[in-house]
């Protein structure tokens, strides 16, 4: 079963979440704050971590970050108090695949952690591992993406939007399904975080390029094309 790395300064949280994992199958490695938890889940081997953002020393998004610098596949879970909009792109900004708020239910928490180790599973490279669309190419085994042979680097959430986009080309997506199929939350229509985000993507894989590839359709979501 996989490793869960679980950093959480809080002693009560923290052991209810190990106690419910490991009930649950799953080999749990935990520490209480930020130096501790890079230490030991850049040396061990983990597949998930799960980390509270409020911690002694280096806080969970600076953890985040140093992770993605080594680890770029390794799930990442946020767990924190912080909700507002902000926070969330903050945490993913950071690295983050996921952003879960306190106080939740350890059965939401639970197949959060199951839907990211889905999407870790390591597959062969072949030439399905390769997603392009005209000049622009995705890598999903090593996260690679280029645009007319120039590298481009993307957080963790934006590569998932290019996913979902290279997966549905010329197809008008909206921003339901894309919260539903990239963030795997239901969409709040009371945020813009879906067009936060894919403006970010815009600007990285347009930038220089004479051709936009992602285009906006008023009040009904984007398209690749």
């Amino acid at each position: 079963m996989a490793v869960i790395g679980l950093a959480e300064d809080d002693l009560k949280i923290a052991g209810l979440v190990k106690k419910g994992l490991e009930e649950s199958g799953y080999t749990v490695v935990a520490v209480s704050n930020g130096e501790d938890a890079l230490q030991i889940f850049q040396s061990q081997q983990i597949d998930l971590v799960i980390l509270d953002v409020m911690m002694p020393g280096l806080n969970g998004i600076e953890v985040c970050r140093h992770l993605r610098e080594s680890q770029r596949e390794l799930p990442i879970l946020m767990l924190t108090a912080l909700g507002a909009l902000d926070d969330k792109l903050a945490g993913f900004n950071g690295g983050a695949d996921d952003y879960l708020l306190k106080p939740f239910h350890f059965k939401e928490l639970l197949v959060r952690i199951e839907a990211l180790l889905r999407r870790s599973y390591a597959f062969p490279v072949t030439d399905e591992s390769v997603l392009r669309f005209e000049d622009l190419s995705l890598n999903t085994v090593s996260k690679e993406v280029c645009r007319a042979g120039k590298l481009i680097n993307l957080t963790a959430k934006e590569l998932s939007l290019l996913e979902l986009f290279l997966k549905n080309p010329n197809r008008l997506l909206s921003r339901q399904f894309i919260a539903e199929h990239a963030w795997d939350i239901n969409f709040d229509t009371g945020t813009n975080v879906i067009d936060v985000y894919v403006n970010f993507l815009r600007n990285k894989i347009e930038k220089g390029f004479s051709r936009k590839l992602i285009h906006t359709r008023i009040n009904m979501g984007y398209i690749l094309k």
